[in-house]
């Protein structure tokens, strides 16, 4: 398998980026290559002083690009002015049929237009969704859409709906996954007009398991698989819940300092695992499904666990080949015209 990591992207890129690429050598498989899309000068000293054996760095290959997208560039234009980016040149791969995976850090609106753009869509989709993996105490719980696409028609939902069922089931292992629609209440009457028609198709959709509206504390209680919603609102629900998490934490070790200092080295193992558990770094990074290839887009602020990670989804996705299952459940599902 082929992976294009983005070695220039993110707040952290190129050390955390590169770190991350190869700690992912004991993933690696013979005939696995991890292709390192960026600066050669910077590409090829990270390699020389990663460490690794002669017969690991023999599943490293420089790719270099003369060109970087910031984090605050628009796009679409971004992807058309700079044809050498880095995020540019791996979609292009991707569409030649050069890179299996693309994973990226850096500017999520960039990943999303270059996959579309160069990458292009699987039959019948309509617009990719970034789907995110929720940990809870009832089992995983998938978002989507986390971002890509933040004005969705209803024909979108609906698609999101599908596709996300097929990654749950794929990757997650749920069979007819639940799916809710978040919404602002659990009645029909709630939300939008686009989430009350959205609301109408996915219930008059025969594979999709529809839970009906769901709110957000509905992630968490164990009656739903998946959660649909637009990308404007998942990115929030994305974001608050990290910080939720990551503030929750920082309050329980600082109590436990200051009431109960001697119960914090024997509470400290299960801390943190249970921060482990949720914490985003180990999942490394979302897919954008719904694109004709596989592009992992990970946080910003990612680490080189978060890209290892990242990369190590990517291989899951291929092996699990989620993107037949979503062409699939696309063909079987409803038409539904654009308009």
């Amino acid at each position: 398998m082929r992976t294009a990591v983005d070695v220039m992207g993110g707040d952290r890129a190129p050390q955390a980026i590169l770190a991350g690429c190869f700690e992912a050598a004991s993933l690696l498989e013979p005939g696995d290559v991890i292709l390192l899309v960026g600066d050669r000068e910077v590409c090829e000293k990270g390699l020389e002083a990663s460490g690794l054996s002669a017969e690991q760095r023999s599943h490293y290959q420089v790719v270099p690009t003369t060109q970087v997208i910031a984090m605050d560039e628009p796009p679409v234009e971004a992807i058309r002015n700079k044809p050498d980016s880095s995020i540019g040149v791996q979609c292009k791969m991707a569409a030649r049929g050069e890179a299996d995976v693309v994973v990226s850090a850096g500017n999520t609106g960039a990943c999303v237009a270059g996959a579309t753009l160069r990458m292009r869509l699987l039959p019948g989709v309509s617009r990719p969704g970034i789907a995110v993996i929720f940990p809870t105490l009832f089992g995983p719980v998938v978002v989507i859409d986390a971002g890509a696409n933040i004005s969705p028609r209803p024909l979108h939902l609906h698609h999101y709906a599908l596709m996300a069922g097929a990654y749950s089931t794929a990757v997650c292992g749920i069979d007819n996954p639940r799916v809710g629609l978040l919404s602002i209440g659990e009645e029909d009457a709630k939300g939008t007009a686009i989430v009350k028609e959205a609301r109408r198709l996915l219930r008059d959709e025969p594979l999709i398991n529809f839970v009906g509206n769901v709110e957000g504390r509905d992630l968490f209680r164990g009656v739903v698989d998946v959660v649909v919603c637009d990308g404007f609102v998942g990115n929030i629900v994305l974001k608050l819940t990290e910080g939720v998490i990551e503030g929750l934490f920082q309050m329980m070790v600082m109590e436990l300092q200051e009431e109960a200092p001697d119960l914090l080295a024997q509470f400290g193992p299960v801390l943190k695992k249970l921060k482990t558990r949720h914490d985003w770094q180990e999942y490394g990074g979302a897919p954008l499904l719904g694109v004709n290839g596989y592009s992992i887009i990970c946080h910003g602020r990612s680490e080189a666990r978060a890209i290892r990670n990242a990369i190590r989804v990517g291989k899951q996705l291929v092996a699990a080949d989620v993107n037949r299952r979503i062409v699939e459940k696309i063909e079987k599902g409803i038409i539904i015209s654009e308009e």
